[in-house]
């Protein structure tokens, strides 16, 4: 058997015949763990749009979200519960109510887990049909915040001492 660093990086995905599949796991395995690790250093930047509602006035207020603010909404579900401080308003509780990807494709709360997947809807979030009956096969989100997600949908439950537009026109008026 010859040794990984022989073997070029092409030849990985070559098939082999079937007297040696150990070396094609092997070198399949090298690969798949080194491209996880380089990953895992934190070369990718975590980055959201945070779009505010506020019931009381029916407004919403744009936020970029980034940083270990950032980081921290990672993992979270669609329906949880909040703390301000993440979207730089203290006092504040919000509950993450959707989102979308690069690609705008809308998370679903009732899709479990982070990733992309087609689904045969009926009705709700990413199809709306003229007719009665209509039935479609959409690419959905799951409910949970991955680094994919780009823009957050969020609502204020709980306001907090100040109010939500002097707290907003504040931090731009530092930028």
């Amino acid at each position: 058997m010859p040794h990984l660093s022989s073997v070029r990086f092409w030849d990985s995905f070559r098939l082999r015949s079937p007297i040696d599949p150990p070396l094609q796991v092997l070198k399949l395995n090298f690969l798949t763990h080194h491209s996880i690790s380089s990953l895992r250093k934190g070369a990718e930047v975590v980055e959201f749009k945070a779009i505010i509602a506020d019931p009381k006035s029916g407004k919403s207020y744009p936020k970029d979200v980034s940083g270990h603010h950032a980081n921290s909404l990672i993992g979270k579900k669609i329906g949880e519960e909040v703390d301000g401080i993440f979207v730089d308003l203290p006092g504040y509780k919000l509950v993450i109510t959707g989102g979308s990807d690069r690609d705008g494709v809308p998370m679903r709360k009732d899709m479990p887990g982070p990733r992309r997947r087609p689904m045969l809807v009926t009705k709700g979030v990413g199809f709306h049909p003229k007719d009665k009956g209509v039935r479609k096969r959409r690419n959905l989100r799951g409910n949970t915040i991955s680094p994919d997600i780009i823009q957050l949908n969020m609502r204020i439950v709980a306001h907090g001492p100040k109010p939500i537009k002097d707290s907003l026109k504040a931090k731009e008026g530092d930028k």
